[in-house]
């Protein structure tokens, strides 16, 4: 399985576009529309941040982003090449790692189901087992190890795949603060060694700024594009810019125009 990095001359171009795409769903009491006309581009080797209030469509998004859900109306298109892997790499909030398998096992699955030779598979597994700081664990099982140990597993085996785009839904949300800054500093430098396109959702907007390039704000149900931000803090990054008055004046605005979308998801809830 080739292993994708994102190259200089890919940085800017399309990876997924949106266009005119809502999402309805049949309930018990009739039709909940959680998305409408999503209008979106995501650039290749870019990180963005879906941040909106609860119910307003973000995961939906990216399950549509990703193929997992079709939308009732309107397109998605990516642009990313078609190969030998697949094209996105999905981490969810729960880790989603197999327990009868161990951490080598695990993070190896993507290229074992590709019928990637073992001695290659588990050379990647290693390299990306070493890259989020389990060396030494390779034998444990998911059982053995605290929270943030298995997301550490999830996040190394999406990037093991090779998937040239990474979905993440609130990868972090289920963790203690120390360790969800731990984890933050991690996907930064992954992502500034590796340059995948990164489409992450998250309720804090700390985290949005601390990782994104760009932010998109949903509104409240039916989730509508309120408004896409670019982040104005240069790279590298790391956990220390929480700590400026500039970091807090950024928070603060988006905080001013999610509010009222947040007193509305809660008031029709």
């Amino acid at each position: 399985m080739t292993q994708t990095t994102t190259t200089s001359a890919d940085v800017g171009r399309p990876a997924f576009t949106t266009r005119g795409v809502s999402k309805a769903f049949v309930g018990r009491h009739g039709n909940v529309h959680a998305l409408s006309d999503i209008n979106l581009e995501f650039r290749t080797g870019s990180f963005t941040c879906i941040v909106g209030p609860s119910g307003c469509g973000k995961s939906t998004l990216l399950r549509i982003l990703g193929g997992l859900e079709t939308p009732t109306s309107g397109e998605v298109t990516d642009h990313l090449e078609a190969g030998a892997v697949p094209k996105s790499a999905f981490v969810f909030q729960e880790h989603g790692v197999f327990p009868w398998l161990n951490v080598l096992q695990n993070v190896a699955f993507g290229e074992h189901m590709a019928n990637v030779g073992k001695r290659e598979r588990e050379e990647h597994a290693r390299h990306w087992i070493a890259e989020v700081g389990l060396t030494g664990f390779e034998q444990a099982y998911p059982h053995q190890l605290s929270g943030g140990m298995r997301q550490r597993i999830a996040i190394a085996r999406a990037f093991a795949t090779g998937s040239p785009s990474l979905l993440m839904d609130e990868p972090l949300g289920a963790l203690d603060a120390q360790t969800r800054m731990l984890m933050q500093e991690l996907l930064v430098r992954l992502w500034e060694a590796e340059r995948k396109t990164v489409v992450l959702v998250t309720h804090a907007i700390e985290e949005a700024l601390l990782l994104g390039d760009q932010i998109v704000m949903m509104s409240a149900r039916p989730g509508r594009v309120k408004e896409v931000i670019d982040v104005p803090f240069s790279r590298p990054r790391d956990v220390a810019i929480e700590g400026t008055s500039e970091f807090a004046q950024a928070r603060q605005s988006i905080w001013e125009s999610l509010r009222d979308e947040v007193q509305l998801s809660v008031r029709y809830a």
